[in-house]
C-alpha cells in the first residue's frame, strides 16, 4: 500500500529557459546520477499535470519505447464511465498530443535534439526513465529502490498551473498554483510510514535545479 505523489521544482515566475540552458540542465541531471536514461524527447500539446506513469505521453514514451516520429495522445481508461470531467488537471483529465521526436541512452544527444525541437512553440519535455538509485543520495532519500520514479523536465510554450499542495482525488480547494513554463516533475510512490507528505524536494536534484531556477526555486506537489 502507499500514495502516488507527483511532485515539481520550478522558478517563482513562469520563465522559459533558452534551448541550450535547457538542455544543461537535462544533461547535468544525468551526469550528477539523479537520473537513469534512456531519454525521450516529447514536442506538441502537453499537460504539466498529467499523472508522469499513467496515461500519459509521457508514462507511454518511457515505458512503451514506441519508435522515432510516432504521434502518443492520452489514454482514455474503460472505467472513466461518468462522463466529460470539466475539472482542470490534475482532478479532472489531460488531454495531451505529442510527437516523439528523439530518444537514446547518452545523455549528451539530448542538446542536438532539442536544438531541432520546436522550442518555444510547442511544449516540450525531456522524459528520463527513473531516478538513479545507484547515487546513495538518491536511495537514501525514498528509503527503497523503485523504477517507476520518471522524472520529466518540461519546457511549455504557454505558462500553465501547477498546484503547490493537492490531493487530487479530492476537491479543487486546495490552496494555490503556481505558473511554470519550464520545470521538472517526477513521481514517486510513498510507502506507509515512510516520508510522509510533507518532505522537502529531493536534495540531490533541488541542488541541481537551483542553479537554473534560481535560490527561490518553488516545489510542491500532488498526490492520491
Amino acid at each position: 500500500m502507499g500514495i502516488w505523489t507527483d511532485a515539481f521544482i520550478a522558478p517563482p515566475a513562469p520563465t522559459l529557459l533558452r534551448t541550450e540552458t535547457f538542455g544543461r540542465l537535462a544533461v547535468e541531471l544525468a551526469r550528477e546520477r539523479v537520473v537513469r536514461t534512456p531519454w525521450a524527447l516529447l514536442a506538441g500539446k502537453l499537460c504539466v499535470n498529467a499523472s508522469l506513469n499513467w496515461g500519459s505521453v509521457s508514462g507511454q514514451a518511457n515505458w512503451d519505447r514506441p519508435p522515432v516520429g510516432t504521434v502518443l495522445r492520452t489514454e482514455e481508461y474503460p472505467w472513466d464511465t461518468e462522463g466529460p470531467d470539466d475539472d482542470p488537471p490534475p482532478w479532472g483529465p489531460s488531454h495531451e498530443e505529442a510527437r516523439l521526436l528523439a530518444s537514446g541512452e547518452k545523455a549528451l544527444d539530448i542538446l542536438p535534439a532539442l536544438r531541432a525541437a520546436p522550442y518555444g512553440d510547442e511544449d516540450v519535455a525531456v522524459v528520463f526513465a527513473h531516478m538513479d538509485f545507484g547515487n546513495r543520495a538518491i536511495t537514501d532519500y525514498f528509503q527503497y529502490e523503485d523504477e517507476r520514479t520518471t522524472l520529466a523536465c518540461f519546457a511549455l510554450a504557454r505558462p500553465q498551473n501547477r498546484p503547490l499542495s493537492a490531493n487530487h482525488c479530492g476537491n479543487m480547494d486546495d490552496g494555490p498554483t503556481l505558473p511554470v513554463r519550464t520545470c521538472v516533475v517526477h513521481t514517486f510512490k510513498h510507502a506507509l510510514g515512510n516520508l510522509g507528505l510533507d518532505g522537502g524536494p529531493v536534495p540531490a536534484l533541488a541542488a541541481i535545479t537551483s542553479h537554473y531556477f534560481g535560490p527561490d526555486q518553488v516545489s510542491g506537489k500532488t498526490w492520491g
